[in-house]
């Protein structure tokens, strides 16, 4: 890292910056209920959320109730957006991490490819959207994530270049987008990953557990 000058971290959203599943798996399952399907447990659709949420009907109890799948997602969103945080929040250390950022004068941002409809409520909800130099929605630019245009709108908007840029995320487009565009990479391994990833071959400069290490790598980074 002895070229590596950080002058900005930028966050996946769901399942790198914020537990967002206890909501989403709670809305999902009033849904369900309400068009006559049984719930259904964190295990089953936790690790599809980085896939967005018609990935988790697909896999639900409806899975095969193919025609009902649109009206399910669409009582689901709107339970969601109205109860963006009623159970879920930062995970534990995230805080932390943020604060840490903030005190060493680094800009810090959130790249997600949940829309723009949702992540809005739910930076504001956290009260995050003040804080951060850049925030960019699945519906923010033409393409979503793994296209590396929500990492360069990113880097326009919190005025630096992506080689000044370290990008977090737990699934796999995340850390191709980040690569694309000459970010480095952290592969957040506590997020919501499923049985079948393999982060360790996804490329990233470092495979993080918890927040906690996120800040040990970024100290890591600004002694070089």
């Amino acid at each position: 890292m002895n070229d590596f000058s950080l002058k900005c971290v930028l966050f996946d959203l769901d399942g790198t910056l914020v537990d967002t599943a206890p909501d989403l798996i709670a809305c999902l399952n009033q849904a369900l209920v309400q068009h006559g399907f049984a719930q259904v447990t964190n295990q089953q659709v936790q690790p599809l959320i980085s896939f967005g949420a018609m990935k988790m009907i697909q896999h639900s109890s409806a899975a095969t109730a193919i025609a009902s799948h649109e009206a399910i997602l669409e009582t689901m969103l709107a339970l969601y957006e109205n109860n963006i945080v009623q159970h879920g929040g930062f995970f534990t250390g995230m805080a932390d991490t943020l604060q840490f950022i903030e005190n060493q004068g680094l800009k810090w941002g959130v790249i997600t490819n949940k829309h723009e409809r949702f992540t809005h409520p739910l930076m504001r909800a956290l009260n995050l959207t003040d804080r951060v130099a850049c925030m960019i929605s699945g519906d923010t630019t033409a393409h979503s994530k793994p296209h590396p245009e929500p990492m360069q709108e990113g880097c326009r908007q919190a005025q630096v270049t992506p080689e000044q840029c370290v990008f977090i995320g737990d699934a796999l487009h995340d850390i191709t987008a980040g690569k694309k565009v000459g970010m480095k990479t952290l592969a957040a391994v506590y997020g919501y990953l499923t049985a079948q990833d393999r982060p360790e071959q996804w490329g990233a400069d470092a495979l993080v557990a918890s927040p906690a290490h996120i800040t040990a790598w970024l100290e890591r980074a600004l002694c070089y």
